[in-house]
């Protein structure tokens, strides 16, 4: 996401990009394919509420500054209520063809294995850096990396779902069209489906780690035991919340929790399971899934896993413009940079891409204010955080100045939101206007 970003704002902007891929030369256990940006989790960009939502306003600065990523994942939509889920096969297939034809960027597949001395690099290797890689950047960097693991939900086949059980409907009706407002697949649990599927859950095997591996889980994609774990409720008012839903099988029944599938494909043939990343090994997922009501003969296109994520510790590594401090030829960009989701990496491949090409063209800009949602995740990365306790972090209204003169407090959320997305739309086109300028 962040190199395929960073390579079009660069090219746009008129400086010729090399774009490297190591896959399929080199693969990782996570892609499949060669294509760039390939989507290994879920198919989700999350809320596109760019008045009441952080990375709804970070998606609407995206599409102001002429990002890709976000043009072809509005072409490849998906039903999915208030949030933007996208088709991952064609949308892939977009990116990598709209790159290739770029007649400023070109295509080289094999792996970089060191950092380069010469020349204006941009490194967006991601979570699944290579170990040859990976090694030169810590002898660079001469620190640890950090590490944290990463969890990824199973896909459903849709034909196999038990729809007189389960039923089509977005929490609280949410969306403008119908498609919208029936974008998930929801199963219902009563209490005793539910004590008995979370008693299964905290008794199945495990995918166990290496010796000598420590795994720092982002909370934003916990596994679902270790949620289970922290308390038998935590689900129920986590991913398996039972509020904003009617099951018209049963209206007068509320459901004690349920587990809600989000469409996966634009043949509506795949749906993945709504916040089950899981470590469980694949014998003990189909049977503790399929104890779900609506998915007692479940098929799965794709189980669960687990993969090691690397990040840097960039508030002490980058500079404001994103540059390695020791080596200031060479720029990180994405999910290596500690910023955790597909729309927070391209992102920061976007300003990565501006901020390279304006160097090479004799210009240097100042970083988006940190009012606006890319300049609050950019200040956070390269000095905000507190570097003794860097984690992988979502944009979220925590990384934003104050609004003074605003009512803090549960009651007085809407309208400050509200006030800090207007401040970073006016905000962000100002940047945006004197970046061109």
């Amino acid at each position: 996401m962040a190199g395929s970003e960073a390579a079009w704002q660069a090219a746009q902007m008129g400086v010729e990009v090399v774009i490297h891929e190591m896959r399929p030369t080199v693969g990782t256990f996570a892609h499949k394919t060669g294509d760039l940006a390939e989507m290994v989790c879920s198919n989700s960009f999350r809320s596109d509420d760019d008045e009441q939502n952080a990375v709804g306003q970070l998606h609407w600065e995206m599409r102001a500054a002429d990002g890709l990523i976000m043009q072809t994942a509005d072409q490849h939509r998906l039903p999915a209520g208030g949030a933007l889920a996208v088709d991952r096969d064609p949308f892939a297939r977009t990116v990598t063809q709209t790159l290739k034809s770029h007649p400023r960027i070109r295509v080289e597949y094999g792996e970089i294995s060191h950092l380069p001395e010469g020349g204006q690099w941009i490194f967006a290797t991601g979570p699944l850096t290579s170990p040859a890689l990976g090694e030169a950047i810590r002898a660079e960097t001469g620190a640890a990396a950090l590490a944290f693991f990463d969890a990824i939900a199973p896909i459903v086949y849709a034909e196999s779902i038990d729809m007189d059980t389960a039923w089509l409907q977005s929490r609280y009706d949410k969306g403008e069209t119908e498609d919208e407002r029936r974008a998930y697949i929801n199963c219902p649990m009563t209490r005793d489906d539910y004590e008995a599927f979370i008693d299964a859950l905290l008794a199945a095997d495990k995918t166990e780690f290496h010796e000598g591996e420590t795994a720092k889980y982002f909370d934003g994609c916990l596994p679902i035991e270790v949620m289970a774990e922290r308390g038998r409720e935590t689900l129920r008012h986590g991913p398996m919340k039972p509020v904003g839903l009617t099951n018209p099988h049963k209206p007068d029944q509320k459901p004690y929790a349920v587990v809600q599938l989000r469409r996966d494909n634009a043949l509506g043939t795949l749906y993945n399971i709504v916040g089950f990343q899981t470590k469980m090994k694949y014998g003990a997922q189909t049977d503790v899934f399929r104890m779900i009501p609506g998915l007692h003969e479940a098929r799965f296109a794709r189980l669960g896993g687990i993969h090691r994520n690397t990040f840097l510790n960039s508030p002490t590594l980058l500079d404001g413009q994103m540059r390695l401090r020791s080596r200031p030829n060479i720029r990180f960009a994405g999910q290596v940079t500690g910023v955790e989701g597909y729309v927070e990496s391209a992102a920061m491949g976007l300003l990565a891409g501006r901020m390279a090409a304006a160097e090479l063209l004799g210009r240097e800009v100042p970083a988006p204010p940190q009012s606006t949602a890319m300049g609050a995740m950019v200040t956070h990365i390269t000095g905000g955080a507190d570097a003794k306790t860097f984690q992988p972090m979502n944009v979220n209204f925590g990384l934003f100045p104050p609004v003074e003169g605003l009512k803090g407090g549960r009651r007085g959320r809407k309208d400050r939101y509200k006030a800090y997305t207007d401040r970073a739309k006016s905000d962000w086109r100002d940047w945006l206007d004197a970046f061109d300028g």
